[in-house]
């Protein structure tokens, strides 16, 4: 058929770029050129960034939350990428999980601050460089992002439904195919809200991230968190204002473009969709559906997937008759532990040497006793945020339009660095001469607490419509609803926001148990403020920040090893949807 015969509609339909092309080039244009300049800023020296300092004008902030947020975006994909291979390997293998897991248990306790060691490694691979800075950034906006991740990616893997798993083996996909048709789909919905928390971790932590210290020297990038370092040294409340609102706007923008096409896109992965319920369709997500221009990109990714599919394999048993196999495995085993045992014992010698050089060995008993008086403080934050904030999250979990609504909002306020209410805190405990020690700990829980609500709307929301039509007919109600069908629905979802939680907590202790408002500092009893402390000396004390991060990070793996391991491990094998 000739073209000109054709009608109008079709050869609109196949050759005319429409309204959503045209928005999607505009966005993706700016996009580029924006990274373009920032990619041209990375070339630049340091003495150019020392010469034009942060301003307070409102007007900077513009340019300051697009530099901060770009920083997000790039360690999320950052994140994104560890989280795939760090918690897939810990969740397939037997041996990796082993080290994997208690690693991870570690890395997550380990506060912002004890990370800035890593800077000066970063900043002397461009010399005199703004990039080395730059990467020092993102590095440390990773480390309030990725450990949470991998943890919701690992604990989905271990939950994936016996009889998927059976599908996945009867289709004989290979290992690729499984990963990216069953275990990510799977994995998605709580991932994604994982995800949320782990861009409102990074705002928590901006502050630190963007106001860097190598040495005698202090570095401040252009971003929001040096806007909020410099408005709280000159103790501007108006600043503050301007900063809260350059914050809603970027997560507003990343809740758009972003997390609320992700989470429409995540109701495909669901095991179950309920009678009636049509999932969400965000402008967002329409754009990129009906946008060519776009969907060039997932074509792409598309023939990526296609490209690690492997031609099935026909299935072999091969017996071993006389047990040599297990054997060598036992063996195996035995020269895995061996070699994690000699790295355990080599990395606390070479750590003991260091510390022991300027700390006297009676400090260590002081330290531990200050990690007790920080554990209490934790213990009971999370005590609280969980009476609160499961009904909560229970109520809206089962109700998908309201969950839509809250979303951004309960993203904002996770997103508060507690530096924005420092002023708040300090002047009123200097006014009403409060004790610092119980002042000072709701900030401990400000960025952290949305971990549990978070994780228990997503349990909540994955409860299928016939278990609560269940309830419904059999007359549950009151505590038995409660104790019958939901508690134990949500029990996974939970342990897993509450073991984030409480690493998060643990870690923002550093920020939280000693707080300063101009010249007014506002000291509590903790690890946190001793750690705090030890790295703001001039020059930083390695030998402490090194003390208490060990420290800190011992009671962290302590108590997850003898209390929440043992819940995760029940609430997997007990309370799985199977």
């Amino acid at each position: 058929m000739r073209l000109d015969r054709l009608p109008i509609s079709v050869i609109r339909d196949r050759y005319v770029p429409g309204g959503w092309d045209l928005l999607a080039f505009v966005l993706v244009f700016t996009f580029f050129i924006y990274l373009g300049q920032a990619g041209r800023g990375l070339a630049g020296s340091l003495a150019h960034l020392e010469a034009t300092p942060i301003s307070l004008d409102p007007r900077a902030l513009v340019g300051y939350a697009a530099r901060t947020g770009l920083r997000m975006l790039v360690a999320l994909a950052c994140s994104l990428v560890f989280t795939f291979s760090y918690a897939t390997l810990a969740a397939k293998s037997r041996r990796a999980e082993i080290l994997l897991v208690p690693l991870l248990d570690f890395l997550q306790s380990v506060p912002i601050l004890s990370f800035s060691i890593v800077i000066v490694f970063f900043v002397q691979l461009t010399p005199g460089r703004v990039a080395g800075a730059e990467m020092a950034a993102i590095f440390l906006i990773f480390t309030s992002q990725a450990w949470n991740m991998a943890f919701s990616f690992y604990h989905s893997l271990r939950s994936i439904p016996d009889e998927m798993v059976e599908a996945a083996r009867n289709f004989q996909l290979s290992p690729w195919m499984r990963f990216w048709r069953l275990e990510v789909p799977f994995a998605m919905p709580p991932l994604i809200w994982n995800m949320m928390m782990s861009v409102s971790g990074g705002w928590f932590f901006v502050v630190v991230s963007e106001a860097l210290t190598v040495g005698d020297n202090r570095i401040a990038l252009p971003g929001v968190g040096s806007y909020i370092a410099l408005a709280n040294d000159q103790r501007d409340f108006g600043a503050i204002g301007w900063a809260i609102l350059a914050m809603f706007v970027v997560i507003l923008i990343f809740d758009q473009l972003l997390f609320r096409p992700l989470i429409a896109s995540a109701d495909w992965f669901r095991l179950e969709q309920e009678v009636g319920q049509t999932p969400n369709s965000p402008w967002a997500l329409t754009m990129m559906r009906r946008s060519r221009f776009l969907g060039l990109m997932g074509d792409a990714f598309a023939a990526l997937l296609r490209a690690g599919m492997k031609p099935p394999r026909p299935v072999t048993v091969a017996a071993q008759a006389d047990g040599s196999g297990s054997r060598r495995s036992r063996w195996g085993d035995f020269a895995w532990y061996a070699a994690l045992i000699l790295i355990g014992i080599l990395a606390v010698w070479r750590t003991a040497g260091f510390v022991h050089g300027e700390v006297p060995v009676g400090e260590i008993g002081h330290v531990v006793v200050l990690g007790f008086i920080t554990l209490v403080r934790v213990a009971i934050l999370i005590a609280i945020a969980s009476l609160i904030w499961v009904p909560i999250g229970v109520w809206v979990g089962m109700r998908p339009k309201v969950a839509g609504v809250l979303q951004p909002v309960a993203q904002f306020l996770a997103a508060f660095p507690a530096n924005l209410f420092f002023g708040f805190a300090v002047s009123a405990i200097v006014l009403f001469r409060l004790n610092p020690d119980i002042w000072l700990s709701p900030l401990m829980i400000l960025g952290t607490q949305w971990y549990i609500l978070f994780n228990v709307i997503v349990g909540a929301s994955a409860i299928p419509a016939e278990l609560r039509y269940a309830g419904q007919n059999m007359g549950l109600k009151g505590w038995l609803w409660w104790k019958r069908m939901v508690l134990p629905a949500i029990f996974p979802f939970y342990v897993t926001g509450a073991i984030t939680a409480a690493g998060g907590s643990w870690n923002a202790s550093v920020a939280a148990e000693i707080v300063s408002w101009g010249k007014e500092t506002v000291t509590a009893h903790g690890i946190g403020a001793y750690i705090a402390s030890a790295q703001s000396a001039a020059p930083p004390d390695w030998q402490r920040v090194v003390l208490g991060t060990v420290v800190l990070s011992v009671f962290v793996v302590i108590l997850n090893r003898i209390f929440w391991r043992p819940l995760y491990a029940r609430a997997e094998r007990k309370f799985r949807m199977s």
